[in-house]
């Protein structure tokens, strides 16, 4: 790098585009993936499905494709233009979010999202490692931040603009018009996001990494797989996404079964929550990062422990609140430190491991985070608000959200056994 340190570089202009591009595909992405859980009860009403119906093709079905066909995909990202496969990926993804607004049954949508679930596979990961290819140690944390930003937005938009069009026209409209706008956005990524060189701000490198030998597929796995770090990181993130994917797929079917809101009104309320507050707790996490990592490794680790730990009684009074506005109110910090955790977690990966491994290794992150969580958690959810319905027909998904609090406290002892590995690779490090 002409003897200029990484954390000197100052990202430039295209380094700021590519990074906003890919984060409105990320807020497209989740737009898309949570269309589903905002649109619920009007789906439920016209098609006649279940909770654990509703649970399953938001969950299971959508992740088998979804975490299982990101690690091939990674793995081609790696050796190709890890820019074009986003933008393949976007145009695939948004095709058959439009095809959800044409489905006449259950298994007419649940081929429908399976289909989303196999675009999406080529969506984040690469994005990751693009973004870690622009933006140096030291300021990466920030970055990827705020392309992180895009979930939070997404669920926000797909909030108001999905229950304002389902209560304006039909819950099919919504499906097509934000299909249609990520075919274009797709065709946009095509053209302006350039492919950077691999590792060149990397200073344990010196030089980008794209001439040299290639990681190998099996191999990469191993030894993700092996490492004390990122299979922890890994665990600790499933069980925190098994929480955070089970209350977000049924909190809008919650908040208007259980707590009498309308649609209009999950438009604006919930969907200013979601929007500020995740937003929120991606950026502050992002910046604490950057700020403590450089004292302590093992703040990639207690930060989102933290954050859980302090979620955990304020999510119990949301369950437990009388009315929509009081469960909103308990609702509002958790929402923010339930995702303390995903900044931290794939800085720590992108910094762990070669730059020709990044793509696979954040595709094996999502597929163990996403294969428990998204798989799972919306799944289990499902299972046990149908469990428990025919006993408590009015307050099911209550004790069904109430069922999540054991996996709160799983995920914080996962981050502390994370946090030992690191404090054990630290001190090696130190003694070399």
């Amino acid at each position: 790098m002409s003897g200029q340190s990484a954390d000197a570089v100052r990202p430039g202009a295209h380094a700021w585009t590519a990074l906003w591009l890919l984060c409105f595909v990320y807020v497209l992405n989740f737009l898309d993936r949570q269309l589903l859980s905002i649109l619920s009860k009007p789906i439920q009403d016209e098609l006649g499905i279940s909770d654990s119906q509703l649970g399953l093709i938001g969950g299971l079905y959508f992740a088998a494709f979804y975490c299982i066909l990101a690690i091939p995909v990674g793995w081609l990202a790696d050796r190709t233009n890890r820019s074009r496969v986003v933008a393949l990926a976007c145009g695939l993804w948004s095709a058959a979010t439009a095809a959800c607004g044409f489905a006449q049954s259950y298994p007419q949508l649940a081929v429908a999202r399976m289909a989303v679930g196999v675009g999406e596979a080529g969506g984040v990961p690469p994005s990751y490692a693009i973004i870690s290819d622009y933006f140096p140690p030291g300021k990466r944390g920030t970055a990827l931040s705020l392309f992180n930003l895009g979930p939070p937005i997404g669920q926000a938009l797909g909030i108001a603009f999905g229950a304002s069009v389902a209560a304006a026209y039909s819950w099919r409209s919504a499906f097509i018009a934000i299909g249609i706008v990520g075919v274009a956005t797709a065709l946009i990524v095509w053209i302006f996001v350039k492919e950077p060189a691999r590792g060149s701000l990397d200073a344990s490198n010196g030089s980008a990494v794209d001439a040299g030998p290639k990681a190998g597929f099996w191999s990469t796995c191993r030894m993700f797989f092996t490492h004390p770090v990122l299979l922890r990181v890994s665990l600790a993130c499933a069980a925190t996404q098994f929480v955070t994917y089970g209350i977000l797929n049924f909190t809008t079917l919650f908040l208007m079964r259980e707590k009498g809101m309308t649609l209009q009104e999950v438009a604006l309320y919930y969907a200013l929550l979601i929007g500020v507050f995740i937003s929120a707790g991606m950026f502050v996490s992002g910046r604490l990062i950057d700020f403590f990592a450089k004292r302590s490794k093992t703040a990639f680790a207690w930060i989102p422990a933290t954050g859980l730990v302090l979620a955990i009684p304020l999510f119990i009074g949301f369950v437990w609140a009388p009315t929509w506005q009081m469960a909103l109110l308990f609702l509002a910090l958790p929402t923010g430190l339930n995702y303390f955790y995903l900044s931290p977690a794939v800085t720590l990966v992108q910094e762990e491991v070669r730059p020709d491994q990044r793509v696979l290794c954040g595709a094996l992150l999502l597929l163990v985070m996403n294969l428990v969580g998204l798989g799972f958690g919306p799944t289990f959810v499902g299972f046990v608000s149908d469990y428990f319905k025919p006993t408590h027909p009015n307050n099911s998904l209550q004790l069904a959200f109430y069922a999540l609090v054991p996996f709160y406290v799983l995920a914080v002892l996962l981050f502390m056994w994370l946090a030992r590995a690191l404090k054990r690779e630290t001190a090696a490090g130190v003694r070399a």
